[in-house]
């Protein structure tokens, strides 16, 4: 039996995840079709998803499609959870997308579209909502094609759309436009389909209809259908087009390949892996590496599939299994060797930033672990720490995660907690040369080490490089793997506090005492180098040198994607400036106007907040990272989280408690 896993993704209120109620229905999976707004869903588990009506967690649901058994993955919708679509992708064999036969194609559907395309999976469309008053689905369909692409094929055509009795009629052979536009799509992209069309043959629909899922199944084609997830209208049509369209897995042999792209908590508060299997088998009691890094021993395994629950000795190719016995296991390990061809960092690490403090100060402690484990299931928190004022930062990618976040730390770990103003994630970047060294045995250095680097400024975009201008034999491999360990972990927190990139790191002096004792004693510390001297020494000498070399203070800044009605320009572009907006780029399609430009990601959530008012809600907007710019005026400082060696006494006093002289 062959498998495809496919993932759901859509707009939020799109009705992603009242489709995949009514796919589980129509396969018999399960009675009633739950709903959204009654909080009845089967993949909304979360009580907050089911208070909320939205998908936060990306959740997996089975059933039967003949001889295939299909793991529907429902995806969150709002932009604010792009972190969970980015996990789920990477283990998809195919996906529908789908569009509001009401509202369209919105800013999302083209984010989610932009990502399907980048990762080469098949994707169908699916336009919902026929039955809603204002449905258009001729319209919906010309906009696909000239928003997100041009290969969709539309698969039927509805009768009486903005009614309950609105009904799917699906193409046949019968009709010639229908075969037309078969030829059209497909005469570009196989030869077979274009010798069918040119020599008119007497099979061209079949001809043409085998090359729509050959291509389809290469991401190339994009067949459409249309329905209604709260009638069922048009959605057996899917379910066939879904085994036709769509590739599957099969059993694979080889070495183990796996992928997690979730972690949840058993029932005792354990990790609980979720892993795509892309070829070989995973077994109880194996032993498991995320690449060099043992995770553990596995203890109980779980596919998800049609009945499934009970505990299974193995999974094979293709399976999506819950894996149990891995303390160490993090989103994103790669069990085994890695997939060909598949990539799970699709979308950038978010550009905000808050602190979180517990409402009673008793709880600092119990927020901390919470917060830790909540990082471990979804890694772009990314959790800093501040032990010195006894504060933990998450970062955020909008205003409703925070409101997610809260609550799940309410609701799951007792922590009531309160936010502080949202901030965005500058960096640093060094903008000249810079060089610093500490000899051993001299009166100002306490350390037993010699350490000299020199910070140089690098291309944008480059990141960070260390190299050695010394010779690999002058001293053990250990002290050299000190020093560049404790420089990447140094260039967390630069000049101002922010992380520090772009730049080269080079070692230039380097010195040790070796192993030895006083007359007639043991190993003495005191006269011997040990990692720790160069772990300790290292940041005063980075600092140092980066602060000779000097820094620049980047924020981040989203590139926006604006559609408007055309008589609301003028306020539109009012308001992109007040939010240190800058168009760059402006094109009048008729009654409606794309606007492009860079916007300040601290502003991002102002200008989407305003927009509904100023365009009668009919506003498209879309705003990712896409640069770091030099900030413009006073130039903002994060606070240090570290022992500070830009300060060298108040540095020593809390590495040594001493200073030296």
């Amino acid at each position: 039996m062959s498998t495809l896993n496919l993932g759901i993704l859509a707009h939020v209120d799109a009705g992603k995840t009242s489709l995949t109620e009514r796919l589980l229905h129509a396969a018999g999976v399960i009675d009633t079709v739950g709903r959204v707004d009654d909080g009845t869903t089967t993949t909304d588990t979360l009580a907050l998803e089911r208070r909320r009506g939205i998908t936060i967690k990306a959740a997996v649901a089975c059933f039967p499609i003949g001889d295939v058994t299909v793991n529907v993955i429902d995806t969150p919708g709002h932009p604010d959870f792009i972190a969970e679509v980015e996990r789920s992708l990477a283990v998809l064999d195919g996906a529908v997308l789908v569009v509001s036969a009401v509202e369209g194609v919105q800013a999302q559907t083209r984010v989610l579209f932009r990502a399907l395309q980048r990762l080469g999976l098949p994707t169908l469309f699916f336009v919902n909502k026929i039955d809603r008053a204002g449905a258009r689905p001729e319209a919906v369909e010309a906009e696909i094609a000239q928003r997100l692409v041009v290969s969709a094929v539309a698969m039927g055509t509805v009768r009486e759309p903005g009614v309950r009795s609105a009904a799917v009629v699906p193409y046949a052979a019968a009709d010639p436009a229908f075969t037309d536009r078969l030829g059209d799509v497909l005469g570009d992209l196989d030869d077979e389909a274009l010798a069918a069309v040119v020599d008119e043959a007497p099979d061209r629909y079949h001809v043409l209809r085998r090359s729509l899922a050959a291509r389809s199944r290469e991401g190339k084609a994009h067949p459409t259908f249309f329905g209604s997830a709260v009638t069922g209208a048009g959605v057996a049509e899917l379910m066939a087009g879904l085994t036709e369209f769509l590739p599957r897995s099969g059993d694979e042999g080889g070495p183990l390949s796996a992928m997690v792209f979730a972690v949840s908590r058993g029932p005792v508060g354990e990790r609980v892996a979720h892993a795509r299997i892309f070829t070989g088998t995973l077994t109880v009691r194996d032993r498991v590496l995320a690449g060099s890094r043992p995770l553990g021993r596995v203890t109980a395994l779980q596919a998800f599939g049609v009945g499934s629950g009970p505990a299974r000795e193995r999974v094979g190719a293709g399976e999506i299994a819950r894996v149990h016995g891995l303390p160490g296991v993090r989103i994103g390990d790669v069990l085994g060797t890695a997939p060909p061809g598949r990539d799970a960092v699709l979308f950038q690490a978010p550009a905000l930033e808050t602190v979180v403090l517990p409402v009673d100060p008793a709880d600092r402690a119990r927020l901390h672990d919470a917060l830790t484990e909540l990082a471990a299931q979804d890694p772009l928190i990314g959790l800093r720490h501040d032990d010195l004022r006894g504060e933990t930062s998450v970062s955020l990618y909008g205003e409703v995660q925070k409101e997610v976040i809260a609550a799940t730390l309410a609701e799951e770990y007792g922590v009531p907690v309160d936010f502080c103003a949202t901030t965005p994630r500058c960096l640093e970047r060094p903008v000249g040369r810079g060089a610093a060294f500490e000899l051993i045995g001299t009166d100002t250095n306490p350390f037993n080490a010699t350490v000299g680097l020199q910070v140089s400024a690098a291309p944008v975009g480059s990141g960070v490089a260390y190299d050695l201008a010394v010779e690999l034999g002058s001293m053990p491999a250990a002290f050299f793997a000190a020093v560049e360990q404790t420089v990447h972990a140094t260039l967390g927190e630069g000049l101002h506090g922010w992380p520090v990139t772009d730049c080269t790191i080079t070692m230039t002096h380097s010195g040790y005492w070796p192993r030895q004792s006083a007359m007639h004693g043991t190993f003495d510390a005191s006269m011997s180098s040990t990692a720790g001297d160069f772990r300790h020494l290292t940041p005063l000498v980075l600092m140092s040198a980066l602060r000779r070399a000097g820094t620049r203070v980047c924020e981040p800044v989203h590139r926006f994607h604006l559609e408007v009605p055309t008589d609301t320009v003028g306020a539109v572009l009012t308001a992109v400036a007040r939010v240190r907006g800058v168009p760059l780029r402006s094109e009048q399609m008729g009654p409606v106007t794309r606007l492009s430009g860079d916007l300040p990601a601290a502003r991002t959530h102002e200008l989407r907040q305003r927009l509904p008012g100023l365009t009668r809600g009919e506003a498209v907007f879309d705003a990712r990272l896409h640069h770091h710019a030099p900030v413009r005026g006073p130039v903002p400082d994060r606070p240090r989280t570290d022992h500070n060696p830009l300060r060298r006494s108040e540095y020593l006093l809390r590495v040594q408690r001493r200073v030296p002289g």
